[in-house]
């Protein structure tokens, strides 16, 4: 009889998962950076677009899929 090899459970990045999210499709959902502080100096066009998330760029999301091996929520 063979002896079974236990595989290693891969650990993720909880940095990464707290701030990132996996869409059905794939994709990496985030938010966009700029809206903590210093607020009075950006345009109320700027502040408006900032309220929207966006994607995560191709080459970027290939590095954090390393380190989120079975996805977010």
């Amino acid at each position: 009889m063979a002896k079974k090899i236990k595989r290693i459970k891969l650990k993720t990045k909880k940095a990464a998962a707290k701030r990132l999210r996996m869409t059905k499709s794939g994709l990496l959902k985030k938010r966009n950076a700029g809206r903590q502080h210093i607020l009075g100096k950006k345009t109320r066009k700027h502040k408006r677009q900032l309220r929207h998330s966006g994607y995560v760029s191709a080459t970027d999301a290939k590095r954090i899929r390393r380190v989120l091996p079975y996805g977010t929520h």
